[in-house]
């Protein structure tokens, strides 16, 4: 699993995929951007102080929190960008780290959309949810890793193996193995804290899944007989 998150690191930031981190780190910044000015045009209308210093004191304060808040709101981007450059990361390492084994197949657009929708508005709540514990001294931190590391890993995982799985044989081996998927996103949740670094969690995430399904299950065609998923709806026909 460490092998999978050193390998993943490297490549975020070689060639082969330098391209597809520029642009999910703009759009990314981007998605930041216009959540961090919804955020602060939801506090600036909680109401107005009748004494002007104390209004420029809370602006202040507004202005803080609104970079205390992109943070919690970056696993939402994160999750919304994946859906947009999973297929395109997934693919270059396939073919670079496996040129043996057979491509995944890209996910219809439509199908992709919906699914990072349904994660980006998951992983919205529940940080929006660790962003007001912030009065709960270490409290939001716990909340804030161990909830981002099972969404990431759920969504992460489960994009990458639906490159060669239906949806529903995807979930299934995730949920065979959630324990490991688990702790592969607790290799994920740690960039998300550090600023600027967690601008490639999309695709570091992504990357990471790509090597940890790969060794995890073998996938179909491989030449490696069938994964535990396969074995399993086999037996049971």
């Amino acid at each position: 699993m460490l092998s999978a998150a050193f390998t993943a690191f490297g490549q975020v930031f070689s060639p082969l995929l330098r391209g597809v981190l520029l642009k999910s780190v703009a759009l990314a910044i981007a998605l930041l951007v216009v959540m961090a000015i919804g955020l602060n045009a939801l506090l600036q209308h909680a109401g107005t102080l009748p004494y002007p210093w104390l209004d420029t004191a809370v602006a202040i304060l507004i202005g803080v929190g609104s970079l205390v808040g992109a943070i919690y709101l970056m696993p939402a981007a994160s999750a919304l960008v994946a859906g947009f450059f999973l297929d395109d990361v997934a693919e270059k390492i396939e073919r670079t780290s496996y040129p043996n084994d057979p491509v995944g197949e890209a996910q219809p657009l439509g199908r992709s959309l919906i699914a990072s929708l349904r994660f980006f508005g998951i992983v919205l709540v529940v940080n929006i949810g660790a962003l007001f514990l912030l009065l709960v001294p270490g409290v939001n931190i716990v909340i804030f890793f161990v909830a981002n590391a099972y969404l990431l890993s759920r969504e992460y995982f489960e994009l990458a193996a639906m490159r060669y799985r239906s949806p529903e044989e995807a979930r299934a081996l995730r949920q065979a193995n959630a324990v490991p998927v688990f702790l592969a996103g607790l290799l994920i949740a740690p960039v998300l804290m550090v600023p600027i670094l967690n601008l490639i969690t999309p695709v570091y995430g992504t990357a990471l899944m790509v090597h940890f399904h790969r060794r995890l299950a073998p996938v179909p065609g491989a030449g490696m007989g069938p994964g535990p998923l396969i074995e399993g709806r086999k037996a049971s026909a």
